[in-house]
């Protein structure tokens, strides 16, 4: 019988919810840190806030899970 640590499986589950977000963030922090004429740093900051929610509650449901499966579909899709 295979045993999964929970708490480990949680620190990879959020590892790659960090990547994931990382390359959510990428497009929308390049407008607001060079500053690109033509764009609009107002939407790129709706989007990056976007963002920081659905990563967030991604967040809470993988603290909160207490199987594998529900660590799983809390993952990002993709």
């Amino acid at each position: 019988m295979i045993t999964i640590n929970i708490t480990k499986a949680k620190a990879i589950a959020h590892d790659k919810r960090r990547e994931a977000r990382t390359e959510e963030f990428k497009p929308h922090d390049e407008i607001i840190m060079k500053q690109i004429p033509g764009t609009d740093a107002t939407t790129a900051e709706a989007a990056r806030a976007a963002i920081r929610t659905k990563y967030s509650t991604m967040q809470t449901a993988i603290d909160s899970a207490s199987t594998v499966d529900a660590i799983k579909s809390a993952m990002p899709q993709g």
